[in-house]
């Protein structure tokens, strides 16, 4: 018995200064703010830069043809006015014979070059992110819009967030087919990886937007 007490003294005493050093390694790497980097929260600079990138898409003419201060739709890099004289009616969906969904399918039509998508519209004046003389509005005047609940359809930061990563008409700016004459239209200037990567940093440095006006 004595023995044996004699034999596993030492081995216990290994093994507890093994456990000792192993907690306090442990505790030092976890008190390194070098191993804490991808923990942190965004900060409102981080944000900030975020919200840069996220408008830079926002104001490409595959989204802002679509969110238009005027009473009709946009076409083409340059924003020309919808041919026809296309309008856009009571909910954005067009008029009695010039309905949005009379022409613009559920899927782009690349044999004629018109668009599509699912429930073809556009988007309301309250969302728009130009000016009456054509000119994209102000990253400030976009990011209040987009953050405020009134005007979004009660959207929050993370419904922002699902928004740009599902929405099928925000993901045809990334799909938006062929022009009449069998060119590709341009797109955003970040691909939707990117953008969505952008729109959750935003969202988790809290939505911040630009002072001024």
């Amino acid at each position: 018995m004595l023995t044996n007490h004699r034999l596993l003294s030492p081995t216990f005493l290994v093994v507890l200064i093994t456990f000792v050093v192993c907690v306090g390694l442990s505790t030092q790497a976890n008190n390194d703010p070098a191993n804490n980097v991808s923990a942190a929260s965004p900060t409102v600079v981080d944000g900030l830069a975020a919200w840069a990138q996220i408008y830079s898409v926002l104001i490409s003419p595959r989204c802002v043809n679509c969110h238009t201060a005027t009473n009709y739709p946009q076409q083409g890099d340059d924003r020309h006015r919808h041919f026809a004289n296309v309008i856009r009616g009571q909910e954005g969906r067009g008029v009695t014979a010039l309905r949005c969904i009379g022409c613009h399918q559920e899927v782009n039509a690349d044999s004629t070059g018109v668009p599509g998508g699912p429930d073809w519209h556009l988007a309301p004046l309250s969302m728009r992110w130009q000016d009456m003389n054509d000119r994209p509005l102000s990253s400030v005047a976009v990011c209040r819009a987009v953050t405020d609940r009134s005007r979004n359809e009660n959207m929050d930061g993370r419904a922002l967030l699902t928004h740009h990563q599902e929405a099928a008409l925000v993901l045809w700016a990334w799909n938006p087919g062929r022009r009449p004459d069998g060119t590709m239209r341009s797109l955003p200037p970040l691909t939707h990886e990117a953008f969505v990567a952008a729109t959750r940093t935003w969202v988790d440095a809290g939505t911040p937007c630009p002072r001024g006006k």
